[in-house]
């Protein structure tokens, strides 16, 4: 089969001139196209800015450079309480170990264990058969003992007369005397060991000492206690209870620094108020204050031991339980309230930016301490009557243009009290 070529027909891999023409013209189109529109976009601009025309608002503001809109709150000195919150671990007031004074056999134990026990309640009793021969002994002893004093009593005083009349020597008269006085000591000798052996016969009724919760019997009837170096048990006296917590080494000196600088002012009377949380979050309904802060430092944690006793009628609080402690009383002068949005976090540490001059923010270098509701407490880097940003902060840099924008009708004032909530319908008043 034979193929013709057609001289008008395009050849394939060759470019067709006609075609590369027409796309030709196409650009040169466009491009003056293109060219025409921005020309008079420009000259619109020129032609607001020469005729005074307001800039463009909202959103277009901001894409032109324009100034962004924030909300501000003015930053008010105040006087803050500052409270403080440790874990802590409850102890009683008392706590006395309970020992035998005698050696002996416990006969028997006159408790309940982990009952609560008086003072002067008899728990334990040792054998009393051994100390009530000890005593028998002892009054045989001061029986003798006063016999011979009588006896030497009546030599001396028949001695005086012929001694009167020259009838007997000086050193005869003399030892009659001296015999007196060996046999009244010997006497008081008796009586000592008397009630020597009557302490100890009382000594086997083991007695508390105090009034509170005995813990277990340590010794069993029948088991013999060798004397003071046996435990026979613990008696523990849970009200008040006390409160052991530890300050950190690291919160003692800043707070110290503050107290010097007068940032900081403790109670008066240097008693922190104290109030318990148990471990179950909810507080204990009875508050009580501190009464002693060890001064040394622990080798082993690093803080200084602090105490409070707190009233427990009830027993509702147990020795040995893990609670938290909050402490309040201490007040901080001079300090801001900030929103928490508005403190932010860079390289160097918090900063807050304000309203500067020429409505350009600034960015201000803020120490902060506690937390207030949602609030942070600042106590250094802002002045009273600054405008802190509070809203619009993440769009802002140092001396970026700000708009503040205007409080809504019935705003209440930065710090001011939020008004009450209308009552429900239906309610009744009280």
């Amino acid at each position: 089969m034979t193929h013709r070529i057609n001289p008008s027909a395009p050849l394939p891999g060759r470019w067709d001139r006609r075609a590369g023409t027409a796309l030709a013209n196409f650009a040169l189109a466009n491009f003056a196209l293109a060219n025409f529109v921005t020309i008079a976009a420009i000259a619109t601009i020129l032609a607001l800015a020469a005729c005074g025309s307001k800039p463009p608002e909202a959103g277009a503001g901001a894409m032109f450079g324009g100034p962004a809109p924030v909300s501000v709150q003015t930053a008010q000195a105040e006087t803050l309480p500052v409270n403080f919150e440790y874990t802590a671990q409850t102890r009683g007031s008392r706590e006395v170990e309970v020992r035998a004074r005698v050696t002996g056999i416990l006969l028997k134990r006159n408790y309940i264990e982990g009952g609560k026990v008086r003072a002067g309640q008899s728990l334990f009793v040792i054998d009393p058969a051994p100390f009530a021969n000890a005593v028998a002994r002892a009054q045989a002893d001061v029986a003798a003992a006063e016999a011979k004093h009588a006896q030497a009593a009546r030599d001396a005083a028949r001695l005086a007369p012929l001694l009167e009349a020259k009838a007997i020597s000086r050193k005869d008269y003399d030892d009659a005397v001296s015999g007196e006085a060996v046999a009244a000591a010997d006497l008081l000798a008796a009586k000592a060991r008397l009630r020597d052996a009557e302490l100890n016969q009382q000594w086997t009724r083991v007695e508390s000492p105090i009034t509170g919760v005995a813990s277990r019997s340590l010794k069993s009837e029948g088991s013999l206690i060798s004397g003071p170096d046996v435990l026979l048990t613990t008696v523990t006296q849970s009200d008040p209870m006390q409160i052991i917590f530890g300050i950190p080494d690291n919160d003692r000196l800043k707070l110290g620094e503050e107290v010097a600088a007068n940032r900081v002012q403790w109670p008066k009377d240097g008693r922190f108020k104290v109030t318990v949380k148990l471990s179950d979050g909810r507080e204990y309904g009875k508050a009580g204050y501190t009464d002693f802060t060890d001064l040394r430092v622990s080798r082993d944690t690093g803080t200084s031991e602090a105490r409070a006793e707190v009233p427990n009628p009830d027993g509702v609080l147990q020795a040995g339980q893990f609670v938290r402690v909050q402490l309040s009383g201490a007040t901080r002068e001079g300090v801001f309230r900030v929103p928490q949005r508005a403190v932010l976090e860079g390289p160097q540490g918090k900063f807050v930016y304000v309203v500067g001059k020429d409505n350009k923010a600034e960015m201000r270098p803020v120490e902060a301490s506690d937390w207030t509701g949602g609030d942070i407490v600042v106590t250094r880097g802002l002045a009273a009557g600054e405008q802190v940003i509070v809203d619009g902060v993440l769009k802002l840099g140092p001396g970026a243009l700000v708009q503040v924008a205007a409080a809504p009708a019935g705003a209440a004032p930065p710090g001011a009290p939020a008004a009450p909530a209308p009552a429900a319908a239906g309610s009744k008043g009280g």
